[in-house]
């Protein structure tokens, strides 16, 4: 009897593990370089979206159309595409919204890629638009104040406290937006795209237009490598 229970754990053990989700990475190509981000499993309304969004092909050629340094910047409005070099951007969008996915390990650290909105009170997702956080680093003083001030008396957790003190980040924005992704290499292409001039409503002076796709088997394998000599 003892026997057939371990058989059977073992079983449903390995068939868990064969059902769990695997990572999906993608790329971000503009003529200031390329990004490369994982999408978090633990976000899987807006995973499945922004993989719909790629197969559809419908961020290609959608500008970067709001940068703000030392804090993100933005892209993914669909009317960016034809959009004249006066033209307000930011309120273009698919139609409908994504439910907020609050998880609380997940914060906006230097890094993140996070989904826009409008200002709802359900504080769902837009469809397509979305930003990757350049951040900046706080000082406690500065953490207290964010704590204070803008989460409302909400205590930022310790670890997250650290990391904002040294990689840095957008404390400001925790469990109001909802983070899905982060860069896994190539962040410098942020830093570039951050530091460009820009005009009325943070728009950059020249387009920064974007390709964007999911990893192919041969691209995985050797971002894959990268990563773990990285690691050591």
């Amino acid at each position: 009897m003892k026997k057939l229970i371990f058989i059977l754990l073992a079983f449903l053990s390995l068939n868990t593990f064969a059902k769990e989700p695997q990572e999906t990475y993608v790329k971000i190509t503009t003529n200031y370089g390329i990004v490369y981000l994982k999408l978090y499993n633990e976000t899987p309304k807006h995973r499945d979206n922004f993989i719909k969004l790629i197969k559809e092909r419908t961020l290609d050629s959608t500008l970067f159309h709001r940068v703000i340094q030392e804090f993100m910047i933005q892209g993914g409005d669909p009317t960016s595409k034809k959009a004249n070099a006066t033209e307000q951007l930011g309120g273009g969008d698919l139609g409908y919204t994504i439910p907020a996915e609050f998880v609380p390990s997940l914060f906006h650290k230097r890094g993140v890629l996070a989904a826009a909105r409008d200002n709802n009170p359900e504080k769902a997702s837009s469809g397509s638009q979305f930003y990757i956080v350049q951040g900046k680093i706080y000082t406690d003083d500065e953490l207290n104040s964010v704590e204070q001030n803008r989460l409302k008396g909400e205590k930022i957790p310790a670890a997250h406290r650290e990391v904002y003190k040294t990689i840095g980040g957008a404390p400001f924005l925790d469990q109001s937006y909802t983070v899905f992704g982060e860069v896994v290499k190539g962040m410098q292409m942020v830093d570039n795209i951050g530091t460009v001039k820009v005009g009325r409503n943070d728009r950059p002076l020249t387009d920064i237009k974007m390709m964007v796709s999911l990893l192919e088997k041969k691209e995985l394998k050797q971002l894959t490598k990268e990563l773990k000599k990285a690691k050591g």
